[in-house]
């Protein structure tokens, strides 16, 4: 699963990918790996798997991964092809959500494209440009539903009518996601169009050092504004966690957040976010081998779950033997689980849990 980093230049993006490029430096002994220069394969930081590498003191341990992408700053008239509009707008329809990094913070030596700082001006900006690109798409999908919806096919007039609030929506200047939809709308006619404003959104309010605990009135304008969005809306003071991503050691970094009032570093914060905001969640595989992590979308059934292992395992999937995570740390192993009549199983239509430990039986 991917999320998409946008924003204007200049606000702090790449400060904030590269933040993100040395999340290892958060997540113990976890390694970063870089696909290619703008794209970062991150670590989900999990307490868990430290409490089960120490139970089950595995040879290694594989966390989740959410991967994050670096796309260069949009300008005005990127929707037209300015700059080059068309590549990181195509660059953002294959992501599957966006973390929008906002400028809210004022500093003289860092120069921003619109001479000023407003995040609002600057949010409305990108989002014009996602807007005009989304209404481009829909207008074109528009003109193909609407032979079939005027010969009296009911599926087709109701497209019809879904795609013409959708475009009075935009034309209106609200993004998709604000408009309002049914479920079962979104899933069978705006889904498929992959439209750039639907995904969902993290905003990220990049502050100074002295706003990075409560915020600024920077901020307290952003949440104002997108609280009718359904979006996600974080504080991180970026440069500064740049710097504490260079400490090398574990306890200086702890001093240093300390020192500022956090509990983590930022970067921890958002790659969560980002995996809540992407609807995902975690289940756990423990063995001498490894202690893995396995992300899968919250909802999903125990063979769906078998199949992110391996697809024979769902094809295959007779039944899962599940352990509450509470319940195996609590205990302290699978046997003294058993012996406490804790251990589950489950058939085809059990919805897997956020941090279930899972076993599962497949036949082939």
């Amino acid at each position: 699963m991917k999320a998409g980093i946008v924003g204007l230049p200049n606000v702090g993006k790449s400060t904030l990918f590269n933040c993100l490029s040395n999340a290892k430096a958060q997540s113990a002994n976890f390694p970063f790996c870089t696909i290619e220069p703008n794209i970062g394969v991150v670590n989900v930081p999990d307490s868990r798997l430290q409490k089960l590498e120490e139970l089950v003191n595995p040879e290694k341990v594989i966390p989740a991964t959410v991967e994050i992408v670096d796309i260069a700053g949009l300008v005005k008239g990127a929707s037209k092809g300015e700059g080059l509009g068309n590549k990181f707008l195509g660059n953002i329809r294959e992501t599957d959500a966006i973390i929008h990094v906002l400028r809210c913070f004022d500093n003289d030596n860092i120069i921003h494209v619109d001479t000023t700082i407003d995040p609002i001006r600057d949010k409305e900006t990108i989002d014009v440009e996602l807007q005009l690109k989304d209404l481009e798409s829909v207008e074109k999908k528009l003109e193909k539903v609407k032979k079939a919806a005027r010969t009296g096919n009911k599926e087709a007039q109701k497209e019809f009518d879904v795609l013409t609030k959708v475009i009075n929506g935009l034309e209106e200047f609200n993004s998709v996601r604000a408009i309002e939809l049914t479920k079962d709308e979104r899933e069978e006619f705006i889904k498929p169009l992959q439209l750039l404003t639907d995904k969902p959104i993290l905003y990220v309010c990049n502050v100074d050092e002295g706003s990075a605990v409560n915020g600024n009135g920077y901020v307290d304008r952003v949440k104002e504004v997108v609280k009718n969005e359904n979006a996600e809306v974080i504080i991180l003071a970026v440069g500064t966690e740049a710097d504490i991503t260079e400490l090398e050691e574990y306890e200086e970094r702890q001093m240093f957040l300390e020192d500022l009032g956090l509990e983590e570093a930022g970067a921890s914060k958002l790659i969560r976010a980002a995996y809540k905001l992407l609807n995902l969640q975690t289940y756990f595989t423990a063995g001498v081998k490894e202690v893995r992590a396995w992300t899968i979308n919250v909802g999903d059934t125990a063979p769906q779950a078998a199949g992110v292992i391996h697809t024979d395992f769902e094809k295959g999937f007779i039944r899962a033997e599940v352990i509450k995570y509470e319940d195996f740390v609590n205990l302290g192993s699978e046997v003294k689980v058993k012996e406490a009549g804790k251990l589950g199983v489950e058939g085809k239509e059990y919805i897997v849990q956020d941090g279930d430990m899972m076993n599962f039986r497949f036949n082939v």
